[in-house]
C-alpha cells in the first residue's frame, strides 16, 4: 500500500568554505536548505537524490505540520510504496543556490554589505549546482547516490553528476530534459526575462531596497513559461474557446477561461517567487550545454559517464521533445552504456513529468526496483 512520507521539516545546511562559480565570482558562505525522507542505510548506499525544476524547491514530498495543505511538489511519485519508495531508499530534496526557498540566493544578506544581494548576486549555472549538492552530500556521508533524479531543469542537473562525479552515482533517470535548448526554448526564456528587466518595479534587481517587488514583470513571465510547458491539447481540453460570461465583452478584460487560468497562475507566482531567482534559473537552463566543452560533440562530453540511465520523454512536450532525449540516449549508447528509454503517451506537454501516469509511473517503479535490489 502506498501512502504518504507524513509530516516533514526542513533542515538547514551551513558552508563556511568559499565556493567558486563559474563566473569568477565566491560566496564565502553559504545555507542549503533540504529535506529528507526514509532511512540512510548502515554503509550509506541507498540514498537518491532529487534535483529540482525551474520553480521547484526543497519540499519534494510530505507536508507541513502547520499547514497540511502544503503538500511536496513531487508527493505522488516519492513516499512508502511510491515508484520512488522511501522505504527502502533515503530520499534528499534540496533548494539550489540562488533560489528564494530558504537556501542563500538573491534575497539573502551578503555579509560583505550587510544588505540582500539582489544584483550582486553570482550567476549560477548547472556544475555550480552539483558541486554545491556535492559538499551537501559529503556533510551527510554520501560517498556515492544509488540514483539520481531530475525532470526538465532538474534532470539536467543529473546529467551533470553523471559528467562531473562520475564515481558518486550508479543511475541516473533523466526525465523531460535535453542536453541543451534549443534556440526557441533560448528565445522563450529571453522574453520572460526582458519582462521582469523593464518592470519599473526592477530597479536593477535591486527592488528590495525600494520595498517594491517587480509584480507585472513577473506576472508576464510566469504566464508566458506556463503557456509553453501545456500541450495545445491539454489547453483545447481543459479551456477550449469558453467565455467566462458566455459572451463577447468587446473589451482588453478576461473574457475567455484560459486567459482567467494564466492571469491566476501568473498573480499566484509572482507572490511567492522572487523575481531575481527567475532570471538565474532560466540563464542556468541556457546555459547549459555539456557539448560546448568537446566541440559540440556530445558523446564525447558523456564518455566520462560510469552511471546507468534512464531516460524518459513524453509524447507532446514540445519545449522538450522526445527527439531531444533520444540524443542523450544516442550519446550514451555510443560511450556504451546501459541505458533505458521510455516515451510515454501523453497530454499534458512538458508538466506531464509531475502527472500520474498508469504507464510512466510503472516505468519509473521498475527501474527503481532493480536499483533497490542491486542497493540490498
Amino acid at each position: 500500500m502506498s501512502g504518504s512520507v507524513g509530516i516533514v521539516s526542513a533542515q538547514r545546511a551551513t558552508f563556511e568554505e568559499p565556493l567558486s562559480f563559474s563566473c569568477g565570482k565566491v560566496l564565502p558562505r553559504y545555507e542549503l536548505v533540504y529535506e529528507t525522507y526514509g532511512t540512510l542505510n548502515a554503509d550509506k548506499s541507498n540514498a537518491i537524490l532529487i534535483c529540482h525544476a525551474l520553480s521547484g524547491h526543497h519540499h519534494v514530498a510530505g507536508r507541513y505540520a502547520d499547514d497540511e495543505k502544503n503538500t511536496g511538489w513531487w508527493d505522488n511519485m516519492i513516499g512508502p510504496g511510491k515508484p520512488v519508495d522511501t522505504n527502502r531508499f533515503f530520499v534528499i530534496g534540496l533548494n539550489n543556490l540562488g533560489g528564494c526557498h530558504g537556501s542563500t540566493g538573491p534575497a539573502s544578506i551578503d555579509p560583505a554589505t550587510g544588505k540582500q544581494y539582489g544584483s550582486n548576486f553570482p550567476m549560477v549555472t548547472v556544475e555550480d549546482w552539483v558541486h554545491a549538492q556535492a559538499r551537501l552530500a559529503d556533510r551527510l556521508g554520501i560517498k556515492q547516490f544509488a540514483a539520481i533524479i531530475g525532470g526538465s531543469l532538474g534532470g539536467m542537473q543529473a546529467m551533470q553528476w553523471s559528467i562531473t562525479y562520475p564515481e558518486r552515482v550508479r543511475n541516473v533517470l533523466a526525465i523531460a530534459t535535453a542536453p541543451h535548448l534549443t534556440t526557441e526554448n533560448i528565445a522563450f526564456n529571453d522574453v520572460a526575462r526582458n519582462a521582469i528587466l523593464t518592470d519599473p518595479d526592477f530597479h536593477g534587481g535591486d527592488f528590495y531596497q525600494f520595498g517594491v517587488v517587480p509584480t507585472r514583470g513577473l506576472r508576464l513571465a510566469r504566464m508566458l513559461g506556463h503557456i509553453t510547458y501545456l500541450s495545445d491539447d491539454a489547453m483545447a481540453g481543459k479551456f477550449g474557446r469558453g467565455l467566462r460570461s458566455g459572451e463577447y465583452k468587446y473589451g482588453y478584460d478576461i473574457e475567455f477561461e484560459v486567459e482567467s487560468y494564466l492571469r491566476y497562475q501568473g498573480d499566484k507566482f509572482a507572490a511567492y517567487f522572487d523575481a531575481n531567482t527567475y532570471l538565474l534559473m532560466t540563464k542556468a537552463l541556457d546555459y547549459f550545454d555539456p557539448a560546448r566543452h568537446t566541440e559540440h560533440n556530445l558523446a564525447r562530453a558523456f564518455a566520462p559517464v560510469q552511471a546507468n540511465y534512464l531516460v524518459v520523454s513524453f509524447s507532446s512536450d514540445w519545449r522538450f521533445s522526445p527527439d531531444r532525449s533520444r540524443e542523450i540516449v544516442k550519446a550514451l549508447l555510443h560511450n556504451k552504456r546501459d541505458v533505458s528509454y521510455a516515451e510515454i503517451t501523453s497530454q499534458h506537454g512538458h508538466d506531464s513529468f509531475l502527472m500520474q501516469d498508469e504507464q510512466y509511473f510503472a516505468v519509473m517503479r521498475n527501474y527503481l526496483e532493480r536499483v533497490a535490489e542491486e542497493t540490498r
